[in-house]
């Protein structure tokens, strides 16, 4: 009988501290429409993405709200999993740079893409997948 062996786990996605960056609602609405074209081009060729909006809220010891400043947005991720439930690829906007932020934990590192080219990041994202969907 071969011996099988799995393949080892992909790394959990990265943390909200790694890509994410607080941002004002401007700013998250913008970046939202940029992640929402590469969502697009996706889901047209097969893969299931999501988009993550983070809000961190401060609250009084008895849980009632604290005054809207004390409200943290942050910038939205595009998050693609395998479908095994692995993390393929999560996907942000610089903050500064306006370019999108490619992540892909068995990739090089972040990678960063043109915002007028949501198709290059399609491409990446795609590769990443396992079999190489194209």
């Amino acid at each position: 009988m071969a011996n099988k062996t799995a393949d080892p786990p992909l790394p959990a996605a990265p943390s909200p501290e790694t890509l994410a960056e607080e941002c004002n609602d401007a700013t998250a609405e913008k970046h939202d429409r940029a992640l929402a074209a590469v969502h697009r081009l996706l889901k047209v060729r097969g893969v299931r993405p999501y988009i993550v909006h983070l809000h961190r809220l401060s609250l009084f010891g008895d849980g009632r709200p604290l005054p809207p400043g004390q409200h943290q947005r942050y910038t939205p991720e595009l998050v693609v999993h395998s479908d095994a439930g692995w993390v393929i690829a999560v996907v942000t906007m610089g903050s500064r740079s306006g370019c999108y932020m490619v992540s892909i934990p068995r990739g090089p590192g972040i990678e960063t893409v043109p915002s007028e080219r949501p198709e290059r990041v399609a491409d990446l994202v795609l590769a990443a997948q396992p079999g190489g969907r194209s």
